[in-house]
């Protein structure tokens, strides 16, 4: 059985596709009266009509992979996989809302599908299934109070990411590149940081091995982001609208090399255009078109290039040789080149 069949198995172990009453008492203490037909309705099958729209599964993948390059065995911890893979859904979910996106995955946006209400509720309801999942465990109670602090925390950074790449898209101000990189650290590097340090915690792995993983995953959701960036300056959708980073006027990092570099003209042209926020294609054209000049997708690639390659070599000294490390570098490998 492949990983990602696994990890949707154990994601509908916790959460069914159709909950009934014995999942409402065991799980949330639940034993009154309820519209089950409804509850289905407005919160499963959403749910799982997302997660059924495909996806990589490669963050509880990078979990499983952590446990077991620790000395842990990754079986034992599938049980625990749904909590960064829920967590991702919630965040794009809600990222959709916040950018008013119309698709998801070439499908309607959930907004689109089934209400702003709906996906909201949805959205922000993925954010706590993660508790139960600790909760549920056969943990001791120590390791249980760890894994709570650490989802919270993580939590919590990735809203403050958020809340930057919103301001800057809502505002003229224009980010360092350092400031940019933070951003993306606590938006795009949270959720694998996460993955990454409860597997080497489920792994019983030491304090420097987890930071170590951390710090390296990290820069894989980092590098993951500045790939998606790319990907859309040269005009591939990836299930998403045309341009749509451009037409939002969000900052990415191929945007703020060119207005780094850029003669004046172009700089105040591609200025412009990300601040109409227009959805014309020829306009969205006119943009890529001054980025490629500068080459500032190839700039941004080398950059995500350089970031892992280097939290790789600080992070392979920290493990034991295993197959595990080998597939951690296999895996970084992958999502450069994708």
């Amino acid at each position: 059985m492949s990983d990602a069949k696994k990890i949707d198995r154990a994601i509908e172990r916790f959460f069914p596709k159709r909950a009934g009453k014995e999942w409402l008492r065991k799980n949330l203490g639940i034993n009154g009266e309820c519209d089950i037909f409804a509850l289905n309705k407005s919160f499963n099958a959403p749910v799982w009509d997302f997660l059924g729209r495909g996806g990589k599964r490669w963050r509880p993948v990078l979990m499983l992979l952590c446990c077991e390059a620790v000395g842990g065995d990754a079986e034992k911890a599938v049980e625990f996989a749904p909590i960064p893979e829920l967590l991702h859904n919630a965040s794009l979910i809600l990222d959709d809302i916040e950018d008013n996106s119309s698709l998801r995955r070439g499908k309607p946006a959930l907004h689109v599908a089934y209400g702003l209400d709906t996906a909201a509720n949805v959205g922000s309801g993925l954010c706590h299934l993660p508790y139960l999942v600790v909760r549920n465990s056969g943990l001791n109670e120590k390791m249980k109070a760890d894994l709570y602090a650490l989802i919270a925390e993580e939590t919590v950074k990735i809203h403050l990411g958020q809340a930057l790449d919103i301001f800057w898209h809502k505002n003229s101000r224009i980010p360092k590149e350092g400031e940019y990189l933070q951003m993306a650290a606590l938006k795009s590097g949270t959720l694998p940081r996460l993955a990454a340090k409860l597997g080497a915690k489920l792994g019983r792995g030491s304090e420097k091995q987890a930071s170590a993983l951390g710090n390296f995953a990290e820069s894989l959701g980092v590098a993951f982001q500045i790939h998606d960036d790319v990907l859309g300056i040269s005009g591939k959708t990836l299930g998403k609208d045309f341009g749509e980073d451009i037409n939002e006027g969000k900052k990415s990092l191929p945007i703020l090399h060119t207005l780094a570099v850029a003669e004046k003209k172009d700089k105040i042209r591609l200025l412009e255009i990300i601040s109409l926020k227009k959805k014309e294609k020829n306009v969205v054209k006119e943009a890529i078109a001054i980025i490629e000049k500068y080459e500032s997708a190839d700039y941004s690639k080398k950059f995500a290039e350089k970031l892992i390659n280097s939290a790789w070599k600080k992070t392979e000294k920290t493990l034991p040789g295993s197959k595990a490390r080998e597939k951690l570098k296999m895996l970084a490998d992958f999502l450069i080149e994708r």
